[in-house]
């Protein structure tokens, strides 16, 4: 694993854009994904593995779980015969999920990093995770899948083409592994924070462990507690806010709170 602290704004930019040029395309498209926390010793982990950490019937759980939802929400979700479509919005509503939120975005994961007022004397981190070396771990079917059809990463069409349930997703392995895909943009929150998530093979897996036994697909930047008040100054110039990202009352509640707080 590369772990490696910012010094200053303009460091933690160059870290985080790192990479980023592309000579195929000779453009600047970072083959990362982003995820900012507010506390570095929090790990990138599923909000399923954190409800039933160490729990033998998981997979039992994750199936009561989905199938409730799919129950009770059936009025205001669309598509919800499709699984991609009802998990990408099951995650999106706050139901523990072993999807992970991650974002294209460098400056949102900077937001997630230094928004909470009351962890500003703590160092943050932000993982970033180059996707395109993920996909040497995926089966040979899914790596086929997302070199012919030209894209970076998967999205739930193409997903729905190769698996119609979970327990066919899970059969597909032959040892573990992580993929990203663009979820379905069921309102502007997902949209204004380009937003990825990523899926593991097994309800089981920790995502962070796997990262962490297979170190060349991520780097983790340490923010410090110094920079994070200047940090959270600037993004708030860069109207990088709860207000913006949260599209609504809730997120302009959060952002005023915040501001004059």
């Amino acid at each position: 694993m590369e772990t490696i602290k910012a010094k200053s704004w303009n460091d933690l930019q160059n870290k985080l854009f790192k990479d980023s040029w592309n000579k195929e395309y000779k453009k600047y498209i970072s083959p990362y994904v982003f995820r900012g926390l507010n506390d570095k010793s929090h790990s990138p982990n599923t909000t399923l593995i954190r409800l039933g950490s160490g729990r033998p019937d998981l997979n039992n759980v994750e199936s009561a779980l989905i199938r409730n939802f799919r129950k009770y929400a059936f009025s205001s979700i669309p598509k919800s015969d499709c699984i991609w479509h009802l998990l990408s919005s099951a995650q999106h509503h706050g139901l523990p999920t072993r999807l992970l939120d991650w974002t294209y975005s460098p400056l949102v994961a900077m937001h997630f990093a230094t928004a909470d007022a009351d962890k500003l004397n703590k160092d943050g981190a932000i993982w970033a995770v180059h996707f395109k070396e993920t996909h040497k771990y995926l089966p040979e079917k899914l790596q086929n899948e997302v070199g012919q059809s030209g894209l970076w990463l998967f999205n739930v069409e193409i997903l729905l083409n190769l698996f119609k349930t979970l327990d066919e997703f899970d059969k597909s392995k032959k040892s573990p592994f992580i993929l990203f895909f663009e979820p379905p943009s069921v309102d502007n929150r997902i949209i204004n924070q380009f937003a990825v998530f990523s899926i593991v093979s097994s309800v089981n897996i920790v995502p962070h462990k796997w990262l962490l036994n297979h170190t060349t697909t991520y780097r983790k930047i340490i923010i410090p507690a110094r920079l994070k008040e200047e940090i959270r100054q600037k993004l708030d110039q860069f109207i990088i806010t709860e207000r913006v990202l949260f599209p609504g009352l809730d997120g302009l509640c959060t952002w005023l709170k915040r501001h004059y707080g």
